[in-house]
């Protein structure tokens, strides 16, 4: 990738839940930010906990973050963003960038609920991050330029890798990396039952199984092989790996891992649009939490 230039000397967050305090543990352990220059914000002392282990500085007020750091990362939940927005608006600057990680707010939406010209990109991790090996998209605004997209994607690297995408591939990416966690969970969880069927201890088994699929996805990332490749050189002739392979096409693996990438992304096409409409028609600092699903995963 060419030079992102230096690292910004202060990074915000206004929000301190799990995700912001995984990317900001990322910075801090690349070395990317020192500690002492990331200032968080939350409305309690709950979540900034976390952020204060790390030696990071905190806050209760939004302002005070977008008044000392140039880049802050907006990590509140979708249904609060409008409101916290509103909040900071009056200190926003055309020097400031913005990123958001709150899933469904359409870049469109985020332009509109921020001063004219503010640099704005989004942002979707997947939970990975926690421990630096997150797959990570983001889509630029449009008064966003290439320089501010290195940078970004220069620091989100720190916490696994980072593609720049267009904005219409973010719900495909929810579907794919975001659920895609769930789905290769449980496709570890019945490798290792399979040989725990066979007679494996099975905590011996869940560790092999999840090894073995680490070891896969590093050699399909190192050598740039398409899984189908891999896939072959692992197969003999009437070997074990071929008529495992086959008892697999007759349980319909690919079919339905297909339509489960499928079904997630159509779900989150849907929740953007739900949270898109709630913003167009909702005001308030809770303007939209009447429209999210109950229990939603976005609340």
């Amino acid at each position: 990738m060419a030079a992102a230039g230096p690292a910004p000397r202060r990074v915000g967050f206004v929000g301190a839940g799990r995700m912001a305090g995984a990317i900001a543990q990322g910075l801090i352990r690349a070395g990317k930010v020192e500690a002492q220059h990331i200032l968080a914000s939350a409305p309690t002392d709950r979540n900034l906990c976390h952020f204060q282990a790390l030696g990071c500085r905190t806050t209760h007020s939004n302002q005070e973050v977008l008044q000392s750091c140039l880049l802050v990362i907006f990590a509140t939940k979708p249904h609060v963003l409008p409101a916290v927005l509103a909040e900071v608006a009056p200190v926003v600057t055309t020097e400031h960038i913005l990123v958001s990680v709150a899933a469904g707010v359409s870049l469109s939406t985020l332009e509109e609920l921020l001063p004219p010209n503010t640099r704005v990109l989004r942002v979707l991790p997947n939970l990975p991050c926690v421990v630096q090996e997150g797959a990570i998209v983001m889509a630029r605004g449009r008064h966003v330029g290439s320089s501010e997209t290195k940078l970004l994607q220069h620091l989100l690297e720190a916490c696994g890798r980072c593609e720049e995408v267009p904005e219409a591939y973010v719900d495909i990416h929810t579907g794919l990396s975001g659920s895609g966690v769930a789905f290769v969970c449980a496709f570890s969880e019945a490798l290792a039952e399979g040989a725990v069927k066979m007679g494996m201890p099975s905590s011996l088994a869940h560790r092999i199984a999840a090894q073995t699929l680490l070891g896969t996805a590093k050699m399909l990332l190192h050598e740039g092989q398409h899984p189908a490749q891999l896939r072959s050189d692992v197969c003999t002739p009437g070997g074990t790996t071929i008529y495992g392979l086959h008892a697999l096409e007759q349980g319909g693996l690919r079919a339905a891992t297909m339509s489960a990438v499928e079904a997630a992304t159509c779900r989150a096409k849907e929740l953007s649009r739900k949270i898109h409409l709630g913003l167009q028609s909702h005001t308030g600092p809770n303007c939209c939490s009447s429209w999210l699903p109950p229990n939603s995963l976005w609340r």
